[in-house]
């Protein structure tokens, strides 16, 4: 696999300047393999025209024509054009949100941009751009290493092979060995290195070979499928009653025009195709909203689950942490085993710090072992401490890394051999301070004193570090490869390194909200058990042990001995683990939810993949988390921080809700115009609805339904109840009983007042007129009993809704064109009615949410519509 290669300048580390940057977007343009697959306006064009409510539309215009009723045509044909608009409109705002959500969950690239590293997404990478890649990245584009420490990639989906290949850096021209390249699409599995792009999109070598990441497609969500199962019993249903009615029409009444304009009638009014508008507009917004709140949904599923979950598994450091490091401690110690202990407030900012001699050396090789550039919070703490208490010559620039040993799963320790100017070697090693110790090899007195100060250190919350040093060429058994482990090395301990990573302020509260909403937290992290039952107890997870009961944490290797059955029973308790490997969080995953748990879990390494895919709601972390565990999780954390998380449950448990409500309202509205649509052809009565009413009607049952529930603000106990059942059906019986509840009463008042302005031998058609009014008025009502299945209607009034407070004078403006404009008056079939006699027939369909107010107040909902 050749791409053409641009020679990277030697020794430069500046990348390409912000305007240079720019400048070559415009000119290759964006790093994409093709535009993202985006509705068309021809292809939204075919699916309205599917649309049996557009058909039905179509149809009755047809009739009217026939019927010789051109205005009644034209009106039906202008409502078509209406909801082609509506519907377009809402298509586009769809597709925009769409867009936004399309760019963030692009592959990220760590670019060099002046000489700073800047997180970029990978569609803005331009040729000539600097990648740092270190471990689960995925390369962005085709690029020639600068650098490269240990370094292989995954390069499977270019050449089918799942083996890692090693590469390295080479100088001038590579030619066709690939081994100095690496390819977009590919993924960083070891090491870390720097690259120079050398081809984008298109041009890269999966653009050449004709590869396509495409958009990956999802199986219909839960909700989508109970939703076509619905509307297929709706239109099956609507249909039948239709062709009957259409047939009994013909044969009573010997009017077959009018029975088809009957039977188009019923079906309009039954075909609730307002559902898969609701659902797409819900899922599409409400991804959208919880991108504003810094959480990625990469599924639409994911806000179906996020109100069912029931535990949050959660890593500690930057996500219940600040993940701002600082080396709060280093403790060396002597023969003996006694410790000096430098210490430090972690708020300290001096220019310059003296550290004792020993302190000193424990530094210089803590730095060692770590990377040059370091991405990770803990090196880049020992690399600013280092640049304010050591001499230059400490730092050791002109040393070259000969070796690398990557941290591991099973071996939380990492290893660096470097070469010195004069050819010898030097040997640096850190990691979690047990298993250094175990490499070392010292007496058992010493390492007790040893474990006794790590122990000390953690239990004040600090994340401790071991570190070890070998030197001299015979320890690495001159010519020799290198050892094939780190243990391998005749290592000598020289100390621990504590660092403060403060508890993040708002997670004791965010915390507490999870306690009262029902939703278990654990603490799965790989630091060491005090460090994690500290915290633990600062975010209010476990009591203090001074309560009473000392709060116990639970490790990888207690976990490795339990069988499953163990571990299931555990977790019913447990609450805090520490050491925890990466394979360990898949265990737990699976055990909780063989205990019949909706499980979310948090991860950011490679390692973390199988767990984050595994569990119902797999949550990556956007900044510190690699593409990889991106890409296996369905929430990526833009900031990593625990409180979004908990804003994430929050907003998909408003949005569930407001679902509900929009579908309540969508059911109930639909009873009284099915109601109107049959009963003049069971009781005798001249039409009351036309095709003409409905459509009017879609005008604002549509906008209603899609755009104001959605933007509804969320209950008031929406964090104090318990998560829903996940087995819980959408269309619940409960729901379509309150929903047909609040449509025959609309219905009852309705049909009521029309027989009894019949009985008075009011003209037939003032009488369609304030029929019409009195079902708009309980349409109203219907909106406003359901923005709130909880609260009092004053609330509902009070409540703020922007698009609510839009929508209600345009409704009444559209019914009083139709009332009063003689034009309209003709096409809707209404006689002239008094301003007085409109307003208490709109008053009179208002009333249903009197009668609705108290319905609530008698049986407050001991089974919960927004719940169950």
């Amino acid at each position: 696999m050749g791409t053409s290669v641009i020679t990277p300048v030697p020794g430069s580390r500046q990348g390409l300047s912000a305007s240079e940057a720019a400048h070559r977007l415009q000119r290759d343009g964006p790093n994409t393999l093709g535009p993202p697959q985006k509705r068309s306006f021809w292809h939204v064009m075919g699916e309205l025209i599917r649309d049996p409510m557009l058909q039905l539309l179509v149809g009755a215009g047809v009739v009217y024509l026939f019927l010789g009723s051109t205005g009644e045509a034209l009106m039906l044909l202008g409502f078509v054009v209406v909801s082609i608009g509506i519907s377009i409109s809402q298509a586009q705002r769809t597709e925009r949100v769409l867009e936004t959500l399309r760019g963030l969950t692009s592959p990220r690239a760590l670019v060099l941009r002046d000489g700073k590293p800047v997180r970029i997404s990978g569609v803005d990478v331009v040729q000539g751009d600097l990648l740092l890649l270190t471990e689960g990245d995925r390369v962005a584009a085709d690029s020639q290493l600068v650098d490269a420490n240990d370094l292989q990639t995954d390069e499977s989906l270019l050449s089918g092979e799942s083996f890692p290949v090693a590469k390295q850096a080479q100088t001038g021209d590579a030619g066709n060995d690939d081994s100095g390249k690496v390819f977009a699409g590919s993924v960083v599995v070891r090491g870390q290195g720097l690259a120079q792009v050398t081809a984008t999109g298109v041009r890269s070598e999966i653009g050449r070979i004709g590869k396509s990441l495409g958009e990956i497609v999802n199986p219909p969500s839960p909700l989508h499928e109970q939703t076509r199962r619905m509307v297929r019993v709706f239109s099956v249903v609507g249909l039948s009653l239709s062709a009957v009615v259409l047939v009994l029409f013909g044969v009573l009444r010997h009017d077959w025009l009018g029975g088809a304009l009957a039977g188009i009638t019923l079906a309009m009014s039954l075909l609730p195709q307002e559902f898969m508008l609701i659902l797409t507009v819900f899922m599409a917004m409400g991804a959208w909203r919880m991108s504003k709140q810094r959480v990625l949904a990469r599924r639409s599923a994911t806000i179906e689950t996020l109100g069912s979950a029931t535990v949050l598994c959660t890593d500690k450091t930057g996500t219940l942490t600040r993940n701002t490091m600082a080396v709060a401690q280093l403790a060396t110690f002597d023969a003996a085993g006694v410790a000096s202990v430098w210490s430090q407030d972690e708020n300290t900012a001096a220019a310059a710090i003296a550290l004792p001699a020993a302190a000193a050396a424990l530094l210089e090789t803590a730095i060692l072992a770590s990377e040059r550039a370091p991405f990770d919070a803990m090196e880049r703490a020992l690399h600013t401490l280092g640049s304010q208490s050591l001499p230059a010559a400490a730092l050791h620039a002109n040393w070259t890394l000969a070796h690398e040993y990557a941290l591991a799963d099973g071996v939380p320790v990492m290893t660096h051999v470097w070469r010195t100017p004069q050819g010898a070697y030097q040997v640096a090693t850190k990691g979690a301070s047990e298993v250094v110790l175990g490499f070392c090899h010292m007496p058992p007195a010493l390492a007790d004193a040893i474990t006794r100060q790590a122990q000390s250190m953690a239990m004040r919350g600090l994340r401790v570090l071991g570190v070890a040093r070998a030197t001299g060429e015979s320890s690495l058994g001159g010519n020799t490869p290198w050892p094939p482990t780190q243990d391998g090395f005749a290592l000598a301990f020289v100390g621990l390194v504590g660092l403060a990573d403060p508890l993040r302020a708002e997670v004791p509260a965010a915390i507490a909200q999870c306690r009262t909403a029902g939703l278990r937290v654990l603490m799965v992290t790989g630091d060491h058990p005090a460090t994690a039952t500290a915290i633990a107890t600062q975010a209010g997870l476990i009591e203090a042990a001074s309560s009473g009961t000392a709060a116990t944490t639970a490790t990888g290797d207690q976990l490795e001995a339990m069988d499953d059955a163990s571990l299931q029973h555990s977790l019913q308790t447990q609450t805090v683990f520490a050491r925890v490997k990466p394979h360990q969080k898949l265990r737990i995953v699976e055990a909780l939810k063989a205990n019949g748990q909706i499980v979310a879990m948090t991860g950011d390494g490679v390692n973390d993949a199988p767990a984050l895919k595994a569990a119902h709601i797999g949550i990556a972390m956007g900044g510190r988390g690699t593409d990889v565990a991106r890409e296996a999780a369905s929430l990526v954390l833009l900031d990593d921080n625990f409180d979004a998380i908990v804003a994430a449950v929050r907003l998909g448990r408003r949005i569930y809700d407001n679902l509900r409500k929009a579908l309540a309202f969508v059911l109930a509205v639909h009873v009284p115009i099915a109601g109107l649509s049959l009963l003049p052809l069971l009781l005798g009565w001249p039409v009351i609805l036309s095709p003409v009413h409905i459509a009017f009607l879609e005008l604002l049952i549509s906008p209603v339904c899609s755009i104001v529930f959605e933007g509804e603000a969320e209950e008031a106990d929406v964090m104090q109840r318990a998560p829903r059942d996940p087995q819980a059906t959408l269309f619940s019986t409960t729901l379509l009983v309150w929903s047909l509840l609040q449509g025959l009463m609309v219905l009852a008042v309705v049909a009521g007042a029309y027989a009894a302005l019949t009985a008075l031998e009011i003209p037939a058609n003032q009488c369609r007129a304030l029929a019409f009014t009195i079902l708009i008025g309980g349409n109203l009502a219907l909106i406003f009993a359901n923005r709130s299945l909880q609260a009092t209607m004053l609330a509902g009034w009070t409540q703020p809704n922007p698009m609510l407070r839009r929508m209600v004078p345009a409704t009444l403006a559209l019914l009083a064109a139709a009332l009063w404009l003689p034009p309209l008056q003709r096409i809707f079939q209404f006689g002239a009615v008094p301003v007085t006699w409109a307003l208490a027939a709109l008053a009179l369909g208002a009333s249903v949410l009197l009668a609705l107010e108290g319905l609530k107040r008698v049986v407050r909902w001991k089974t919960r519509v927004a719940v169950n």
